[in-house]
């Protein structure tokens, strides 16, 4: 089984890679997540409009946003601990 992202090549041709395996629902519901939380979270939008504002183009940032909430919501998890505005 190939990993991901994998290239879009053909021949002398070169795409942009993307990423077509996974599961899928996980990755739906985080993109969705994602683009919820660079509007309305102060954090993520910041860091979102940075990258942004780097030039990075709108699917590396929101990937990099999607990351970020994984992260988030392990780290959640893992110390047992509800979602606040402001870290303990």
């Amino acid at each position: 089984m190939q990993q991901s992202p994998m290239n879009r090549d053909s021949g002398t041709m070169r795409g942009r890679m993307m990423i077509r395996s996974g599961r899928i629902t996980a990755r739906n519901s985080l993109y969705t997540a994602a683009v919820v939380a660079v509007r309305w979270n102060r954090n993520l939008a910041a860091f979102y409009g940075r990258l942004r504002q780097a030039g990075k183009p709108f699917k590396v940032a929101i990937t990099a946003a999607m990351r970020k909430l994984l992260l988030l919501a392990n780290t959640l998890l893992k110390e047992d601990r509800a979602w606040s505005p402001t870290p303990p």
